[in-house]
């Protein structure tokens, strides 16, 4: 998969390497931004148990 995006990106190595790069920094934007958000509810990391007792 990443061979064929980098086939098909325009330019040199360098402008293909910045492409990538921009390309990048927008999917881990795009994360960050929507799918977290909207994942975090569905997940169940703030599902804590804590026992009350003593710990012996």
């Amino acid at each position: 998969m990443y061979g064929w995006i980098w086939r098909h990106l325009p330019g040199n190595a360098w402008v293909r390497a910045m492409i990538s790069l921009v390309l990048i920094l927008a999917v881990v934007y795009a994360l960050f931004q929507h799918v977290f958000p909207w994942a975090e509810p569905l997940l169940p990391f703030n599902d804590v148990t804590v026992d009350g007792g003593s710990g012996r």
